[in-house]
């Protein structure tokens, strides 16, 4: 005789579960299920809609728009004013490294380079690239930094008197192969780059050193021929003291704004006056 299918207890479910605890359970489901809902919908009533709408009045807008920014679909918070710049944008180096460019700083003292020197640079910059003057010495600085500071004049990054017009007066091949003809001229010279330093043992360690508590760098890290800091950095021993500290302090007061980044802004705010002179007087050293 075959088997007859085992009949289900009728006070059961076919998972076994009992009936009744089945239905006793599905209240508390639906209980649950109803009380997550709510707190949902009031937390976003109260987070996206009631304090929004406290808070509007204070940042001065609608309540589109508060709700909005607290939904952070907008940017600014909904329970403070978001404040309007007026302010002018500052210029900042447009200076570019082509490679056409790089190769005519890389040339060296071509007769372009020294035909333009003599017309246009030598009244200030002296005849072989070394000032007499408050105006900087240009024999033996790096053919980079002596384009891109001639590039932010012509672009208006930098602003001189002088320096503005006869920048624009020229291409940028041309204040390249000027560029690098100074930056040979110290073969012959004692230019830039070729002097001791002198200074205090404070300064001298500031220089070698810089000052990690202040977080300021070593002058010597990038100022000087290669140091492997960025490729526009000035070489400055040698440089006038006079010039120098002008600098210095031009970056320091915000005058000047043609620093990349605003790396030498931020370590000449952190200098002090009489560290700024006589980091000045330690880098024009002596032959």
């Amino acid at each position: 005789m075959a088997d007859e299918p085992v009949k289900p207890d009728a006070g059961h479910s076919p998972a076994g579960e009992p009936a009744e605890q089945r239905a006793l359970d599905r209240p508390w489901r639906i209980w649950a299920t109803v009380i997550v809902v709510v707190a949902l919908s009031m937390g976003a009533l109260l987070g996206l809609v009631i304090i929004p709408m406290g808070q509007r009045e204070n940042s001065g807008i609608s309540m589109g728009h508060a709700m909005r920014r607290a939904a952070g679909l907008e940017p600014g918070s909904p329970a403070v004013r978001q404040p309007l710049s007026t302010a002018t944008s500052l210029p900042v180096s447009q200076v570019s490294w082509d490679p056409e460019i790089m190769q005519i700083l890389a040339a060296g003292n071509t007769v372009r380079g020294a035909a333009l020197a003599k017309q246009t640079c030598a009244a200030c910059h002296g005849d072989n690239g070394i000032s007499q003057t408050n105006f900087p010495s240009l024999a033996g600085q790096s053919p980079y930094a002596i384009y891109k500071q001639l590039h932010d004049y012509r672009t208006g990054a930098r602003a001189h008197p002088q320096m503005t017009g006869v920048a624009k007066a020229l291409q940028p091949r041309d204040l390249a192969a000027v560029s690098a003809y100074f930056a040979d001229a110290s073969k012959e010279y004692a230019a830039l780059g070729l002097r001791d330093y002198v200074g205090e043992d404070f300064i001298d360690k500031l220089a070698r050193e810089g000052d990690s508590r202040r977080r300021i760098p070593a002058c010597l890290s990038c100022h000087v021929n290669g140091s492997g800091g960025p490729i526009e950095t000035p070489v400055i021993t040698g440089q006038s003291k006079e010039y120098i500290l002008t600098q210095l302090n031009a970056y320091a007061d915000g005058t000047r704004k043609n620093d990349v980044y605003g790396r030498m802004r931020d370590v000449a705010r952190k200098l002090t006056p009489a560290e700024r002179a006589e980091l000045a007087r330690y880098f024009e050293g002596t032959i």
